[in-house]
């Protein structure tokens, strides 16, 4: 068995830094950095910029000024090299092409078309592989397109802001009615978590009551699919959701399903998560933020249909109104943002 040296988590640490350069850009592709090392020195980077873009090996083999050093050279890769042709071309056959005879891998890639032929195409080249290099790590950088491609649907991140006594609405005449309880800071940091994700979805009150954009503001990125739930097609024409066709609407309503190919028909008499996913999933939607509201985030939780959960608790008191959603927050990570405390869980 060949053993995992202290260099090897060194540079595959390095790998994993360039791979998050890439977040935000390359879904439904995972996040992949490479790094070239010839006796004891980086010779080479690059990272997946962009999905259809270049892929990390690609990047950092080209990067090598002096391409014979390759025949003497390990190259650290976050996820195992890809073995199939997509939008490019194999990244096994390059690595093979240049004569490197040594590859260090960090987790086997769970895409079915990769899984384990990428190391067995190497490995039937002559190539030295060792995988299994801050294993945890690289699981963790790509735990969205993993628990995809593992769970046959979209990591669902639920995310919710709450008074310091339990609430995320106000009430008004016995309706919801918003309240500001993020502070400018934290606003900005969770537009930046939006741009991050393939998609956004809420409930119908959520919509008529805050009449939400549900884009990424104060941040540069892109907008997330926005994703609606509205059984009885009671949300107006003219809220903002509808801006452009960048949204999917679930409904029951024969008569609205003509009117667009936003509306998706679903069963209500039935569990409605799985069919929202499973739509999403084959719309190759890695990642899916559920921001509201109260009844939608406890039917998630309810299910144990979600992976990472986001609940930022302001300083505010609103005395009165919708109650936030109900977990337990033990062993959750606590970090402070702009005056209020986030508590990030995982349910990996």
């Amino acid at each position: 068995m060949n053993s995992i040296s202290d260099c090897d988590k060194i540079y595959m640490h390095r790998a994993l830094q360039l791979a998050c350069c890439g977040e935000g850009r390359v879904s439904p592709n995972p996040m992949v950095g490479a790094v070239v090392v010839c006796n004891g020195k980086i010779i080479g980077e690059g990272y997946h910029r962009k999905y259809g873009e270049a892929h990390a090996e690609v990047n950092a083999i080209n990067s090598v000024k002096d391409k014979s050093l390759l025949r003497d050279s390990t190259i650290y890769v976050t996820l195992e090299p890809c073995s199939h042709w997509g939008k490019t071309p194999p990244c096994c056959n390059l690595i093979i092409e240049s004569g490197i005879p040594r590859v260090v891998i960090g987790v086997k890639d769970p895409f079915p078309e990769v899984s384990g032929r990428g190391i067995a195409i190497l490995k039937a080249a002559g190539i030295e592989v060792i995988s299994g290099v801050l294993e945890d790590e690289c699981l963790f950088v790509n735990r969205k397109f993993i628990t995809c491609h593992t769970q046959q649907r979209p990591y669902v991140l639920l995310k919710w802001c709450e008074s310091s006594d339990g609430y995320i609405a106000a009430l008004k005449n016995g309706e919801p009615t918003p309240v500001k309880l993020s502070s400018p800071i934290s606003s900005i940091y969770m537009h930046r978590e939006r741009s991050l994700y393939d998609a956004i979805m809420v409930g119908t009150t959520t919509v008529i009551t805050d009449n939400p954009s549900l884009t990424v503001r104060g941040w540069s990125g892109k907008n997330p699919l926005r994703v609606v739930i509205d059984r009885e097609a009671l949300i107006p024409a003219d809220s903002n959701i509808f801006a452009d066709e960048n949204v999917v609407v679930f409904t029951d309503i024969i008569e609205v399903l003509h009117k667009s190919d936003r509306y998706v028909k679903i069963d209500f008499s039935k569990n409605i998560i799985p069919q929202i996913l499973s739509y999403l999933y084959s719309k190759k939607v890695v990642s899916l933020m559920v921001e509201g509201g109260a009844n939608t985030l406890q039917s998630f939780i309810d299910a144990g249909v979600w992976d990472e959960i986001r609940r930022e608790v302001s300083p505010l008191t609103i005395h009165q109104g919708v109650k936030a959603p109900q977990i337990s927050f033990v062993n959750a990570k606590v970090s402070e943002c702009g005056g209020s405390k986030i508590y990030t869980k995982f349910n990996l």
